[in-house]
């Protein structure tokens, strides 16, 4: 069994109950439905407890089959199917019925969010097929067979709706349509799906309308031929040179971009910044939903939304909050184009900030990295994969600690999948655990922002290492979240002053280096100092709390503090 939750407008941890039996997403009947019911619903989608239930369709009305009718759990059932109930498609209820669940913000500690539509494993079924009417003109595509993974450029093509689905989904951006016949090499292709019909605005093919082929699908599809869709790469994953310089074109005809994420540990993730009046701010979550996330993920050159998340689980930001309500129709260029009410102040706090993660393209960049020796799957030394191309088995090495820090650390990380960057480490004899002993790469140097280690400056093929020792090789402390510090720069600038201040009153701020050095020269305690004075703040946006590297034990405690 799977659950997700649906509807709208809804938060993260709110929504209409949706179960995955049998091959077929489904709803819950809301008859004689309890807490109890509620609280199995909620520890199946990975909350502690569930706080509320909701009935009548208030999440909306889901479509497809009532799986479950007359539902009365105890609350410490291990799964909904332990529940008495009607038995499984039996109800006697219309979507009218249907129920949803409110669960406690809060994770089962090591539980992977399953509220996340994983395109990859429901669309490669081996064997299965797309075919359209309509707008796809009879094509169907294989997937799975490895015949449609790569995108397909054809003379003849015309834009349909559906591909922008099709497109975004694969987490690239927009997409045509080619009919256009595949060289199978005589495979026997077992069709599973045709008639799928998007209006263009869905944000995965599985809410398009579509029909499946009964009984012996081999012989299906006997008028259609394989649907391609060619996708153009966002700005993050362009390859070849004609794209990127069309790229580059294009911004610079745009100017600054005026959306951006942040506070992301991974590619296509973060809370949505906007900026308005040349100041940067962020949208408050009221209505926030998949089609709104959507049109952000596609400006970005992402493919549409995977989550519309609520309730600042990507850090609260800082500064005006720019936008409330945006509803968008997912056809959208730009959230700018969207409906949205303006802000007061009475409205939202930053603990209502929105945020987004897009599907992105799989660019395997995982598989060409990996941490040996560490306590945990976070930690370790960082082994790279080098001569990996042409079909040839990759060879695996250590990577030169010289010049190793955070931002080095951050990349490998990100590449990992594994959040953010804790430390970046010169020195790991400590995680001396894997029979690599050979330094590959060297003189890495990254700017924080790249996808894979390959793509920061290195010394390539010419090594240039001074210890070459395992004990010398880079390693990595990653996190899922971290703290992420801000200084309140206009109240420094409000604040400022000028103050003559009687030497006699600084001898503290002399001994901890506080003064210009022209200080030493002074006829002490007599004479006076001219100083800038100001006050500070110091935010943390980040989702984990500010620790110092320094342990305690080498903190100096000082008599004039």
């Amino acid at each position: 069994l799977r659950f997700r939750l649906a509807g709208y407008p809804r938060k993260h941890n709110e929504g209409r109950v949706e179960v995955f039996y049998n091959d077929e997403w489904g709803t819950i009947c809301d008859d004689d439905f309890t807490l109890g019911n509620a609280h199995v619903l909620c520890h199946h989608l990975g909350f502690v407890a569930a706080t509320g239930w909701a009935h009548s369709a208030k999440y909306g009305k889901g479509v497809g089959r009532i799986w479950l009718d007359n539902v009365n759990c105890a609350g410490n059932e291990k799964s909904i199917g332990d529940c008495k109930h009607r038995g499984w498609g039996n109800s006697d209820c219309s979507h009218e019925e249907d129920a949803g669940v409110v669960c406690k913000d809060e994770r089962i500690p090591g539980f992977k969010d399953s509220n996340v539509i994983e395109v990859r494993r429901l669309l490669t079924r081996e064997g299965s097929c797309w075919q359209g009417v309509g707008a796809w003109q009879s094509s169907c595509v294989p997937l799975g067979t490895g015949q449609g993974a790569q995108p397909v450029h054809a003379a003849a093509g015309r834009v349909a709706g559906d591909t922008s689905t099709a497109t975004g989904h694969a987490g690239r951006g927009s997409g045509l349509l080619c009919p256009h016949r595949l060289f199978t090499e005589r495979q026997q292709l077992n069709y599973r799906l045709h008639s799928v019909s998007c209006s263009g605005t869905e944000v995965h093919l599985s809410l398009c309308s579509f029909e499946f082929y009964r009984g012996n699908s081999s012989a299906a599809c006997s008028s259609g031929m394989p649907a391609v869709v060619s996708c153009v790469p966002g700005p993050l994953f362009a390859t070849g040179n004609a794209h990127k310089k069309k790229q580059r074109q294009q911004q610079q005809q745009q100017g600054q971009p005026r959306i951006r994420l942040k506070g992301g540990a991974r590619v296509g993730e973060g809370r949505v910044e906007v900026l308005r009046s040349s100041e940067w701010g962020t949208i408050c979550d009221h209505r926030w939903n998949l089609q709104s996330a959507s049109v952000v993920c596609r400006e970005l050159g992402f493919g549409s939304a995977k989550e519309a998340l609520s309730g600042a689980r990507m850090g609260q930001g800082t500064g005006p909050i720019h936008l409330n309500e945006v509803q968008c129709r997912g056809t959208e260029k730009s959230l700018w184009n969207c409906p949205f009410r303006n802000i007061t102040q009475e409205d939202c706090k930053h603990t209502e900030d929105a945020a987004v993660r897009c599907n992105i393209p799989y660019m395997g960049y995982e598989n060409l990295i990996r941490l040996s020796g560490g306590r945990s799957r976070f930690e370790g030394r960082v082994e790279v994969a080098v001569g990996a191309g042409d079909g040839d088995q990759p060879r695996w090495g250590l990577v030169c600690g010289e010049g190793w820090g955070t931002l080095e650390a951050m990349v490998a990380c990100r590449q990992l999948g594994l959040g953010f960057a804790n430390h970046g480490l010169q020195e790991t004899w400590y995680w001396d655990a894997s029979n690599v002993t050979e330094m590959v790469m060297s003189g890495v140097k990254c700017a924080g922002h790249e996808m894979s280690l390959s793509h920061c400056q290195h010394h390539g093929a010419s090594l240039s290492c001074r210890n070459t020792g395992t004990r010398f090789a880079a390693g990595v402390i990653c996190s899922e979240t971290a703290s992420d510090l801000l200084l309140h720069a206009p109240l420094v600038q409000e604040t400022a002053y000028i103050e003559d201040r009687p030497l006699h009153m600084l001898y503290c701020a002399a001994e901890e280096n506080c003064l210009a050095s022209s200080a030493r020269l002074a006829n002490w305690p007599y004479g006076h100092r001219r100083l800038l004075r100001f006050s500070s703040q110091i935010h943390n946006r980040g989702r984990a709390d500010f620790r110092p590297k320094a342990g305690r034990h080498s903190w100096v405690w000082h008599e004039c503090h």
